[in-house]
């Protein structure tokens, strides 16, 4: 099933994606974090669909399954199970599968998952790392639910179920 509505991004010239890059790195500035930066739904979209990053998945099978995900992305657990125990492999794994030199656009639930493995990702040598702010489900609103006010699929930006 792929989501209801698809956004339309204007297209990517250099100053735009100049300006996202610059805009992820103030927003890890500003919250002391220790990767490169952190980029929007659909800035992450955006360069995505441009050919400029690559998106991996750091979410459990489970979730991809009974969730959703993004197509054409790459997945790497961050943690795996219902304990979510955290996968020592994870950066050897990436750098596997995709390589320390791509831009890599980190993608979980909320965002804080993929900022832990970013962070850990950053001190294995990746230089250009990103998390995805808000994630695939978003924050929690104030009746814990997901997806009300943010993440991937509140941005309507495009995914498939299974």
């Amino acid at each position: 099933m792929n989501s209801i509505t698809q956004i339309e991004l204007p297209t990517l010239n250099d100053h735009s994606i100049q300006q996202i890059f610059a805009d992820a790195k103030q927003r890890v500035e500003d919250h002391y974090l220790e990767f490169t930066g952190t980029v929007l739904p659909h800035e992450a979209w955006a360069l995505f669909q441009a050919g400029h990053a690559v998106i991996v998945d750091v979410r459990t099978n489970e979730e991809r399954k009974f969730v959703g995900y993004v197509e054409d992305t790459i997945h790497i657990p961050w943690a795996t199970g219902t304990a979510l125990n955290r996968n020592p492999r994870f950066a050897k794994e990436l750098e596997n599968k995709v390589g320390k030199d791509k831009i890599i656009l980190l993608l979980c639930r909320s965002g804080k998952r993929s900022a832990a493995a970013a962070n850990v990702a950053f001190n294995a040598g990746f230089e250009n790392i990103y998390n995805i702010e808000q994630g695939f489900e978003g924050d929690l609103d104030e009746n814990n639910h997901r997806g009300v006010f943010n993440g991937w699929r509140f941005h309507n930006l495009p995914w498939r179920q299974e």
